[in-house]
């Protein structure tokens, strides 16, 4: 199979259908995706739905999904360590060259 193949899947999230081309190996993500996208609005409309809009609900979902991802990109993120290895590196190459 080729490295851009693409499969057609249909995945539900919340109260709606869709279809969807996506590389084989990444169907299990894309579903799970979809779940956690509707278990989080579902959380939501079961809090606010008889006060507030779909829409706003909707954008509730997101900032909250939105937050775990930057939550997890920080975890991710090597550039504040960058300068401190730099200045190692830089200390340990006089250090060996001095000697």
């Amino acid at each position: 199979m080729a490295e851009d193949t693409k499969q057609h899947i249909r995945i539900h999230v919340y109260d709606q259908d869709f279809d969807i081309a996506v590389k084989p190996e990444q169907e299990p993500l894309y579903r799970k995706a979809a779940k956690f996208i509707t278990d989080r609005y579902n959380k939501y409309a079961e809090m606010f739905k008889s006060h507030k809009s779909d829409h706003t609900i909707a954008l509730m979902t997101l900032i909250d999904i939105a937050l775990l991802y930057e939550i997890e990109r920080q975890k991710n993120d090597v550039a504040p360590y960058d300068s401190t290895l730099k200045r190692l590196m830089d200390e340990m190459d006089k250090v060996l060259a001095g000697k």
